[in-house]
């Protein structure tokens, strides 16, 4: 598969075509305003599923350093033809995220006449960005093939369901919270290396420390208000864990989480779409208990 470079610039090219915005950054660049930058949709690559199905990866990059986004399903963010929610975020932190949801069509989607879409309008700005099933986006994000490696696993119970690889199983849990109150959330997470594996990323980069044995990630997609995490960012060396993390919500509804279980290759997977975790979770948040005391007197 093509350098990961190369083809984030056929994405830039391609977005480029729909979009008015000429004179932006390239999604490339560090970022360095703080308002005022287009959001960028990004099309990471496709897999085929058992029964023939594709299923299409898709990110995002916010370059702006202090503006974030929360732009409902509609006339801003959507998809077309069809169903305009896909599972799209909804909210757009300053970062740029990696294969955040997945999105599956049927088997017959190669021969479709027209591709599907994913459109955001940022800024005022209109970005577009096109699914294909191109063989030269086609990723392995369940195994690396080079050196058997596998996506981390995530429970949320410890004897429950493994997550592992892309966001395409569902919900992981469902919680309950109030507003403002921390939410203490466990986790139980395990990176198992096969037989003979090293950590050839670093190796070839000829890195002076190596990457953490483990990370998670957390990223509000959903929801009505804001989402406190007491660390956006865990770092473990072993690979092996049981961490907690307490989430903190400013309104009441129902919120969407994705929580992201990184090994030594990091964010992106160096180029291979492999191999990393996201696990989606549902917290449905009501109001404090004083403000329910008291509407109820």
């Amino acid at each position: 598969m093509r350098n990961r470079y190369l083809r984030f610039l056929a994405v830039v090219a391609l977005a480029l075509v729909t979009s008015p915005a000429w004179a932006q950054q390239l999604p490339l660049e560090p970022p360095h305003k703080n308002y005022g930058q287009v959001v960028w949709p990004a099309y990471e690559g496709w897999f085929e599923n058992a029964d023939g199905s594709f299923t299409f990866l898709v990110g995002y990059f916010n370059p702006n350093k202090e503006q974030t986004f929360d732009i409902p399903v509609g006339e801003h963010n959507f998809f077309s033809p069809g169903e305009p929610d896909r599972g799209q975020p909804t909210h757009f932190a300053s970062t740029r995220g990696w294969a955040v949801f997945g999105v599956t069509v049927g088997a017959d989607y190669a021969n479709k006449a027209k591709e599907l879409t994913w459109t955001l309008v940022t800024n005022d700005q209109t970005v577009s960005i096109p699914m294909h099933t191109d063989p030269q986006w086609y990723v392995e994000p369940f195994q690396d093939a080079a050196n058997g490696n596998r996506p981390p696993t995530l429970r949320f119970e410890e004897d429950g369901r493994a997550f592992e690889g892309p966001p395409v199983q569902g919900i992981a849990a469902t919680y309950s919270a109030r507003v403002d109150e921390p939410m203490t959330l466990t986790l139980w997470a395990d990176d198992v290396k096969p037989t003979g594996y090293h950590d050839t990323v670093s190796t070839s980069r000829q890195r002076t420390r190596r990457r953490p044995g483990l990370v998670l990630r957390w990223m509000k997609l959903r929801g009505p208000g804001d989402v406190t995490f007491a660390e956006q960012r865990q770092s473990f060396e072993a690979s092996k864990q049981q961490p907690e993390n307490q989430l903190t919500f400013s309104a009441p509804g129902e919120y969407l989480v994705r929580v992201e279980a990184l090994d030594e290759t990091g964010s992106g997977g160096a180029g291979s779409q492999c191999c990393w975790t996201s696990a989606y979770i549902t917290v449905n948040v009501a109001e404090a208990a004083a403000a329910v005391r008291q509407t109820g007197g």
